[in-house]
């Protein structure tokens, strides 16, 4: 098997000692070391570490982001595109976990401008779920007297935690519990009329 890029061997070692001991302990040194790599390896790749940093956080942000815009593009329905946008979300959580715990437990650290940019994107999506709740309730599918922005919070706020408990050898796989999320929000925000249409039970566990 041939050896990863340099790129990815940088990245991968950074997660793994900002996760395990905190961004500012961490010197380019360590994670040359730890990466049998070169200073003038990263420094190809990277402007710095405060670069390395953004870029790890950005993973997470950009996959969720496009999942979304995907959504809104594949389905027609507000519902169909929620739960496409709940499951997605929650996957995320699979595959960035360490971009995720790394997130929360360093994102004040980032440089300004990059700080910036990540924001730039996290009220990007942000915007499209409240678009989404108040697309779902106009066509009469949700809610209406559930607020557009307690309602979103409450998704974000559901998910994200996740990354606190899940675990790979846990009794639910990512993706049974991306079902059990999206029936869960589903049965929260959408009128008993949507419940009762046949084209959303595939969404609904007892169904499947």
């Amino acid at each position: 098997m041939s050896e990863k890029p340099i790129r990815e061997r940088i990245i991968e070692t950074a997660m793994r000692l900002f996760e395990a001991n905190g961004y500012h302990r961490v010197t380019v040194d360590q994670i040359v070391k730890e990466s049998g790599t070169s200073k003038g390896g990263f420094y190809h790749n990277f402007k710095s570490k405060d670069e390395l940093l953004y870029i790890i956080h950005d993973q997470f942000i950009s996959y969720v982001l496009e999942k979304a815009q995907e959504a809104y593009r594949q389905w027609n329905t507000p519902p169909e595109r929620l739960q496409a946008i709940v499951k997605s979300f929650v996957m995320m959580i699979d595959l960035y976990r360490s971009q995720v715990t790394i997130f929360y437990q360093e994102s004040l650290f980032l440089a300004p401008e990059y700080f910036a940019e990540i924001e730039s994107k996290r009220d990007q999506y942000k915007e499209m779920m409240f678009s989404l709740i108040q697309e779902g309730i106009e066509t009469g599918d949700f809610r209406p007297e559930l607020p557009v922005p307690i309602v979103s919070m409450a998704i974000f706020g559901m998910v994200n935690w996740i990354y606190k408990w899940y675990q790979k050898s846990g009794t639910y796989s990512i993706e049974q519990i991306a079902d059990i999320y999206a029936d869960m929000v589903l049965h929260s925000v959408l009128r008993q009329e949507s419940k009762d249409n046949p084209d959303y039970a595939r969404y609904f566990l007892i169904n499947q």
